[in-house]
């Protein structure tokens, strides 16, 4: 069923994070432990029947569905972020319908345009994964929104990659990905003019302005654990 339906992403994050994340799934998987816990002591009755002793087990299952849908159990890690991911939306007035970006433009394996060369795992703080699946359509909402939101400083960062070039670094990596040979690929960045140090900064600017996917599920992570909680607008101020 299209309900049931669900994204996965993979995302870089430091291992900080993933401490608190983890600790916090922990610490309320065992407060929804003990709740159970102590709804079936109260309710299980000794020599109760068979049956009756059923039922009261699945209501009791029932509610710990609708208490995680309405938050007051954390539930599962996909739980968690799940909700954090829309209270992340909401805060940066991303929680909208947006349009379907071209045909293709959400499938480009990588990263977008003209955002700075990933670091190394270990490099840049970032030293785990973590794997979260999100309803499918919230999923396509945050792709949606990186699209969009980046999508300006996406084409600006292609016209100064036109006139300056992407830099050596960039140029060998594209090139070994195409099957060129490197010789032809430093050659070809060498005949370009330097870029300019304001040229530089203009850079710098526009790529500060990119939002990725991971960008999004990490601030709803650091949100989710406490980290990072910034005021949501009512939806009438949107």
């Amino acid at each position: 069923m299209a309900s049931m339906a669900r994204m996965k992403f993979h995302v870089a994050v430091t291992e900080e994070s993933l401490k608190r994340l983890n600790a916090y799934c922990k610490d309320e998987r065992k407060r929804e432990e003990r709740w159970i816990a102590e709804r079936r002591q109260e309710l299980l009755i000794p020599g109760m029947p068979r049956r009756a002793a059923a039922a009261v087990r699945r209501d009791i299952r029932v509610q710990v569905t609708q208490m995680r849908r309405t938050g007051e159990f954390a539930g599962t890690r996909d739980h968690i972020v799940t909700r954090a991911v829309r209270e992340e939306l909401r805060a940066r007035g991303l929680d909208r319908k947006w349009p379907k970006p071209p045909e293709g433009e959400l499938d480009t394996p990588g990263r977008p345009w003209g955002t700075p060369p990933s670091q190394p795992m270990g490099a840049g703080g970032y030293t785990d994964r973590v794997s979260v699946n999100l309803p499918y359509d919230l999923g396509d909402t945050v792709r949606r929104a990186a699209h969009w939101t980046s999508k300006t400083a996406v084409e600006a960062l292609q016209e100064w990659a036109d006139r300056w070039g992407d830099g050596l670094d960039v140029a060998l990596r594209e090139a070994e990905r195409d099957g060129i040979p490197a010789e032809l690929a430093l050659m070809a960045a060498a005949g370009r003019p330097s870029a300019p140090q304001s040229a530089l900064e203009i850079r710098d600017q526009l790529r500060a302005q990119i939002l990725t996917t991971g960008d999004l599920i990490r601030a709803s992570i650091e949100r989710a654990t406490g980290r990072s909680q910034p005021e949501i607008p009512d939806e009438a101020e949107k």
